[in-house]
């Protein structure tokens, strides 16, 4: 079996430690900013006995001088020697990267002299024909360490399993779409608990709020129209060999309806062999 090397790269402040840390939570041996013209014979190390049983994750980005110039003849390298080589770009939206590089007062790694704004302008040029050859782009801009952390699990695990996964995940609209979500449904149509005095405080994990939402005739005609739409369209999800997928559920705050339609979805999922997980990404915010 092949050794698998994923090669975290992207933005400067874009997330690419804290999926590192999650890799080498997971068994991986993680090396940070490894200079790019060392890594083919690291990764001979590494199987000759620094951790011979191990996949290995990569840090490599702007800081890493030759790297951009030299990658794709080392990565072909790698690959021609049997390695399983996956690119995990991280990126972010400029306000998200100047907020964490004001958040930290860390430089930006090209700014010198310059703005943080001059500094990721110029990363994202020069990290642009990277960025389209990855395996898979990651933007971080919305997500949380926990939400950073389940999509790196899934992505692990959609290379190793036929199983469709599924992650079922509650929002609110006025904190912005899941930048990750594959199919939207929109669930303000019901009526909304945060009206009715005894059921305001509570969220859709309350099995009082989850009754007065899922009982509503509205809320039953829904599923029984987006049931067969999920077991539809899940086995061809399937088939053309998407191994992860987001069904986001949107609500005004993200706390009473959505969640409890995600919980009663999540207990009654209407398509087979699917590995089911949950989110509810705003339910801590009202």
């Amino acid at each position: 079996m092949s050794r698998r090397l994923l090669i975290i790269t992207g933005l400067s402040g874009s997330g690419k430690s804290t999926a590192a840390h999650v890799f080498e939570d997971q068994g991986f041996f993680v090396v940070d900013n490894l200079p790019l013209v060392m890594l083919p014979d690291f990764m001979h190390r590494v199987g000759e006995g620094l951790n011979p049983n191990a996949d290995v994750a990569v840090v490599i980005d702007v800081r890493n001088r030759g790297f951009l110039t030299d990658y794709q003849e080392t990565f072909k390298q790698l690959t021609h020697n049997g390695y399983k080589l996956d690119i995990l770009f991280f990126e972010a939206a400029d306000e998200v990267l100047q907020r964490r590089y004001s958040e930290t007062r860390r430089a930006h790694p090209l700014a010198e002299s310059q703005t943080v704004q001059k500094g990721i302008d110029k990363e994202r040029q020069q990290l642009r024909m990277l960025r389209d050859s990855a395996t898979k782009v990651i933007d971080s801009s919305s997500l949380n360490s926990r939400q950073l952390r389940d999509l790196m699990l899934a992505f692990i695990g959609e290379k190793n399993t036929s199983h469709l996964i599924v992650n079922l995940e509650s929002f609110g609209y006025r904190y912005g779409l899941p930048p990750a979500a594959d199919l939207v449904f929109d669930v303000r149509f019901l009526p909304n608990p945060h009206y009715i005095e005894e059921l305001r405080p509570l969220t859709g994990l309350d099995s009082r709020l989850r009754q007065y939402v899922t009982s509503q005739q509205a809320c039953c005609d829904f599923r029984h129209y987006l049931d067969p739409l999920l077991a539809f369209l899940l086995p061809h999800y399937r088939d053309e060999g998407k191994s992860y997928l987001t069904i986001a559920i949107g609500c005004t705050g993200g706390r009473h309806r959505s969640v409890s339609i995600v919980e009663d979805l999540y207990r009654s999922f209407p398509a087979p062999e699917v590995a089911l997980r949950i989110n509810h990404r705003d339910i801590e915010k009202g």
